[in-house]
């Protein structure tokens, strides 16, 4: 069975940072892609989740979010079947539920789409305040 568990997150003030981690239970060697969403309060459930970083499992090749570019970074460690995003000088326009998302499939390369991954967390809030 395919877990994926997200911690990390947290209320921060604007201009702080937070890492978000996101432990999963199948060896991420079975994963093409691994990835951030994130979905805002008062958004209607079935609206598509934000994508802000995914990585490519085998080469490390990531691909970032207009929105987040320079602020934001995914990473993985494979020895402890997690993926990180590290947040930095944080806005309060990033409050939302973040979720960890992964694919096993190979695709047609770095997707920042919610329809382009089957596998999801239950997500990790974080808040900014201003």
């Amino acid at each position: 069975q395919v877990q994926l568990v997200e911690s990390g997150g947290g209320s921060v003030q604007a201009g702080g940072s937070l890492r978000l981690s996101c432990a999963y239970s199948r060896k991420n060697s079975s994963w093409n892609y691994m990835a951030w969403f994130r979905q805002a309060p008062g958004q209607a459930p079935g609206n598509a989740r934000e994508g802000v970083a995914c990585i490519q499992t085998r080469t490390s090749e990531t691909l970032d979010a207009d929105a987040v570019k320079g602020r934001f970074t995914i990473t993985q460690d494979q020895a402890k079947n997690t993926v990180y995003l590290q947040l930095h000088n944080l806005r309060p326009e990033d409050t939302a539920m973040y979720y960890c998302a992964a694919e096993l499939r190979a695709g047609n390369g770095l997707s920042l789409l919610s329809s382009d991954y089957s596998y999801w967390g239950q997500g990790t809030q974080v808040t900014v305040s201003s």
